[in-house]
């Protein structure tokens, strides 16, 4: 594939189910691109649509411009840019860091601080809207970082999203944004299962009740994709369980450091927890229906 000059190289740390979107993406636009993850199998199956594996995040540094951090949480980021063969050391001042997890704003706050000190720049970008949205370039990413900084890899983030929000200039926005996001999508998602489990009791045929709902008042985006899949009994991971968990734990924090106490985010969040305690961590995040049914 042929790289074009404006199209620097790009390393990805993290190619699970978002990571491989991104990459993908990226490579069918002509991006060079380098990737890291600990599953082998998956750093093979971007190879082979010209990906460049490497094996460590250092060794991916020292050969790309941006990287992209795309893992489960704030340990593993950490793990990543500053523990063994980390690659903040290997990147040269300037530089910039993605991070695309959902982490708390206090840890991006952290990381933002320390990447700093080595004069590498944090371009804080919490994405949502699932693998497939990841591929096809429609997801969303919410940007905290200078305006500068934005300018300069605004090619790279366009290439990422057509859905790219500016959120501000502070390290920590983007997640900020990104929690009350993903509160709200587990409230939404609690919300539809468990009128889908009623209306199940209530003999009526879930795919015609999902069918109204998609098309009234009641509808939400991760209602329908959601539970359409589980009212099929498909709920093989798209996104885990333990994410939505994760995200939504973050949030009552976040939002209990301001004094607030979000009662349906408190309900969303322990009915993630009941389906984990279930035996459902490892399923997709729609298993809640089959909890709640």
């Amino acid at each position: 594939m042929t790289h074009s000059a404006d199209k620097t190289p790009v390393g990805i740390i993290g190619v699970g189910n978002m990571g491989t979107g991104m990459a993908a993406n990226l490579l069918a636009q002509g991006w060079p691109v380098h990737v890291r993850d600990l599953a082998p199998a998956k750093e093979h199956e971007l190879e082979r649509f010209g990906a460049v594996a490497h094996a460590s995040p250092a060794q991916l540094a020292i050969n790309c411009e941006v990287i992209i951090v795309c893992v489960v949480d704030a340990a593993q980021t950490r793990e990543v840019l500053f523990g063994a063969d980390g690659a903040a050391p290997a990147m040269r001042a300037g530089q910039a860091v993605m991070l695309c997890p959902t982490i708390a704003p206090q840890d991006v706050e952290a990381f933002a601080n320390k990447l700093a000190g080595r004069g590498l720049h944090t371009i804080d970008a919490p994405m949502s809207g699932g693998p497939v949205r990841a591929r096809d370039g429609s997801m969303s990413l919410m940007v905290a970082c200078p305006d500068a900084v934005f300018e300069q890899h605004l090619a790279l983030l366009q290439a990422l999203s057509n859905k790219l929000f500016c959120i501000g200039q502070r390290p920590g926005d983007g997640a900020r944004t990104k929690l009350v996001n993903n509160l709200l999508a587990g409230i939404n998602l609690v919300g539809a299962a468990e009128v889908l489990a009623l209306a199940g009791r209530m003999g009526l045929d879930l795919g015609t009740t999902l069918d109204v709902i998609e098309q009234s008042s009641g509808q939400s985006w991760i209602g329908s994709d959601r539970l359409r899949r589980a009212i099929a009994g498909d709920f093989a991971p798209r996104a885990h369980t333990t994410l939505l968990a994760k995200d939504t734990r973050l949030a009552l924090a976040a939002a209990q450091a301001t004094g607030f106490e979000p009662a349906l985010g408190r309900v969303a969040c322990d009915t993630f927890a009941r389906a984990i305690d279930a035996g459902l961590a490892g399923e997709d995040d729609a298993s809640v229906f089959k909890l709640l049914k």
